[in-house]
């Protein structure tokens, strides 16, 4: 089992990002993440969808996505060619004595204490998902409240594989 990253300009309407999902779920094939918004032209909108299987499966995906209609392009976001980002945002329990302790760890990693409360912290982070994940492993002696992830969003680096439509 391996991961791949696909990037699609999707035309922007209703019901786009079920259709894409559920060619998924009909076909039993895994979602890892999946990330929508719109592109500078409001028409259109960006999903990047990370998904997992062996070469074969990773294949077929690639294929059926591109046969939908709403389906302006498709392409892999190969590790070495992409940008890759991802939010997270994690509500800390924490007391008068443990706060300085979060906000070293934050500070390690370039995150931003965005809430404070008596009883707990959030941190906002944004990174590749080795830098989130590790950032959750050093918040282990501490109790994590709630956790939101975003996904990966993506782009390929440089000019050379821009859609234009």
């Amino acid at each position: 089992m391996r991961k791949k990253v696909f990037q699609l300009l999707v035309d922007n309407t209703s019901g786009v990002l079920s259709r894409i999902s559920g060619l998924f779920s009909r076909r039993g094939y895994n979602i890892e993440s999946i990330t929508a918004g719109l592109t500078a032209d409001p028409r259109f909108t960006r999903i990047t969808i990370v998904a997992s299987g062996d070469d074969e499966i990773l294949d077929q995906i690639e294929k059926q996505v591109a046969k939908l209609v709403d389906v302006r392009d498709i392409k892999e976001l190969a590790p070495q060619d992409s940008v890759y980002r991802e939010l997270a945002l994690i509500k800390v329990r924490t007391n008068s004595e443990q706060r300085q302790g979060v906000i070293s760890v934050a500070d390690i990693f370039r995150a931003k204490i965005i809430d404070v409360a008596p009883d707990s912290l959030i941190v906002e982070l944004t990174g590749d998902q080795a830098k989130i994940d590790a950032f959750i492993n050093l918040l282990e002696g501490y109790e994590i409240l709630e956790l939101a992830r975003t996904g990966i969003a993506g782009l390929g680096r440089g000019t050379e594989n821009v859609t234009y439509l």
